[in-house]
């Protein structure tokens, strides 16, 4: 259905409101696999939130104040149960809604780019996935240095739902960190972005890329930060790598006649 609406004007571009058409259609298909993968996260609610708070619960066996999370307000709890679920969807989910950007960003596409964005799925979701388990094993070491000042003997309750949003935006950010070759590497193959522009570039993509890890990080310490960065310097310029790499093989593969400028006539 998505597709019939990508009508276009006699000059081949889309109208404004198709490409508002075309947003509202990907969002509507995005929400609604988070909201039916998030069914699985409600239901699995109580082995999903013991995974999350484990970090504490072993704080607590070798410190002598008690390190638990705690619920303030009458409506946290479910809040909290909301929230975790609409996020083990987000996870689920993530083939779906990974497939419709790529979508909504590359439309009407060749046999060739529909080649790509298969490809651009099958390495978005496992590095995705990826990001996240690598923030899950880092969470731990985190919380463990963050607790780590409180006082001898203090208690230690965390609000439920600041601890969730902590661990959550953490797990979340490193997921979309390590997005960022698929994204670059996918618009080289479409001819979005060439590969010299991308290594002229790294300047202030890594600016960007700081920038990024400074918002997405919920602590205020610099190592969280560099957790986050370093790898997604590394991801980038090894998409730099693989871009120039395909754009050797597709000169290769070019026409001669393709060099030649357009006022002089070609061999055919």
């Amino acid at each position: 259905m998505p597709s019939l609406l990508r009508k276009r004007n006699p000059e081949g571009r889309m109208a404004l409101a198709d490409h508002l058409r075309e947003l509202r259609n990907r969002i509507t298909i995005s929400a609604a696999a988070i909201l039916i993968a998030g069914i699985v996260g409600w239901v699995n609610y109580d082995k999903v939130i013991g995974a999350l708070t484990k970090p504490l619960k072993d704080l607590q066996a070798v410190r002598d104040g008690v390190v638990n999370i705690n619920f303030a307000g009458m409506t946290d709890a479910f809040s909290l149960q909301l929230t975790v679920s609409l996020f083990v969807g987000l996870i689920l989910a993530s083939p779906v809604w990974l497939f419709q950007i790529w979508r909504f960003i590359v439309p009407g596409l060749t046999k060739r780019e529909r080649t790509v964005a298969r490809l651009f799925i099958v390495a978005a979701v496992p590095l995705f996935v990826a990001g996240c388990g690598f923030a899950f094993v880092m969470v731990p070491k985190a919380v463990t240095v963050l607790l780590s000042f409180t006082p001898p003997g203090a208690y230690n309750l965390q609000d439920g739902s600041q601890y969730l949003n902590f661990v959550l935006k953490f797990i979340l950010a490193f997921g979309c960190a390590f997005l960022l070759p698929v994204f670059l590497v996918a618009l080289n193959l479409v001819g979005v972005i060439p590969a010299q522009a991308m290594l002229k570039g790294w300047r202030p993509a890594v600016m960007i890329i700081f920038v990024f890890a400074a918002v997405m990080t919920p602590t205020p310490d610099a190592y969280t930060m560099l957790f986050l960065a370093t790898p997604m310097i590394a991801l980038y310029f090894a998409s730099v790598g693989l871009a120039f790499l395909f754009d050797r093989r597709k000169q290769e593969h070019q026409p001669d006649w393709l060099d030649i400028p357009d006022d002089r006539p070609s061999s055919l």
